[in-house]
């Protein structure tokens, strides 16, 4: 390896997501994330169907849970990923319309149509893919749209390291030892997530975390956005 050459990249991301499609889709079909089940899931369904969307693009939709949920409440809704295996199952679950396309690739030319919300629910694990979904997400808004994101908070994950942006190591701890090779994960403070947002031409109006009551540990963090008129 290069010596300027970063030890953590987005395509080990995606690698790890491939190995990993099978027992990802059990543990979420058979309730195995209890922060999912019990927090986090009612978090992001809550925080879009706030705005009483008719149209939602959904982010690195995985197996298309989000999707399938949203369309039961009338929503039409769109799932992108980049794994072809997570499209491949979330296309057999008969709700909602899916497609396989890579972060990098997303754009108005490449979906061709316009959303009242854009979610992204624990998705935005990378570095330059995450920075450039923020950059197309204000073309793929409709007027007066809102910017949804989900992911770990970073107060509550940051452990005994330094509280700054920067690459770290995965980890499956707490899931099934069917989990293989574990994708890195860029790490962003809270303030860098609001720059993302600000410096992409969007006015965060809300900043929501969702704590476990048993134990009052955070379980999550959500920015929304809107689109600047």
């Amino acid at each position: 390896m290069l010596a300027n050459m970063p030890k953590f990249n987005d395509l080990q991301i995606i690698r790890s997501w491939q190995k990993n499609v099978r027992p990802w889709v059990k543990a979420i079909q058979q309730g195995e994330i209890e922060s999912r089940v019990t927090i986090t899931n009612k978090a992001i369904v809550d925080a879009v169907l706030q705005y009483g969307p008719k149209t939602v693009l959904d982010i690195g939709c995985g197996e298309g849970w989000l999707v399938r949920e949203l369309t039961q409440h009338g929503v039409a809704a769109l799932g992108i990923d980049v794994v072809e295996e997570f499209i491949d199952i979330a296309n057999q679950g008969g709700y909602g319309r899916f497609l396989t396309l890579a972060y990098e690739d997303i754009s108005a030319d490449n979906i061709k149509e316009t959303f009242d919300v854009v979610a992204c629910n624990f998705s935005l694990l990378g570095k330059e893919s995450v920075e450039h979904v923020f950059q197309q997400v204000p073309s793929l808004l409709n007027r007066g749209g809102a910017f949804i994101v989900q992911t770990l908070h970073p107060v509550a994950v940051c452990g005994d390291q330094a509280y700054a942006d920067g690459w770290r190591e995965g980890s499956w701890a707490g899931f099934s030892d069917q989990f293989t090779e574990p994708a890195p994960w860029y790490f962003r403070t809270i303030e860098s997530w609001k720059n993302l947002f600000m410096d992409n031409g969007m006015r965060l109006v809300d900043i929501r975390e969702s704590l476990n009551l048993e134990t009052q540990l955070r379980a999550s963090i959500i920015f929304i956005a809107e689109e600047t008129v």
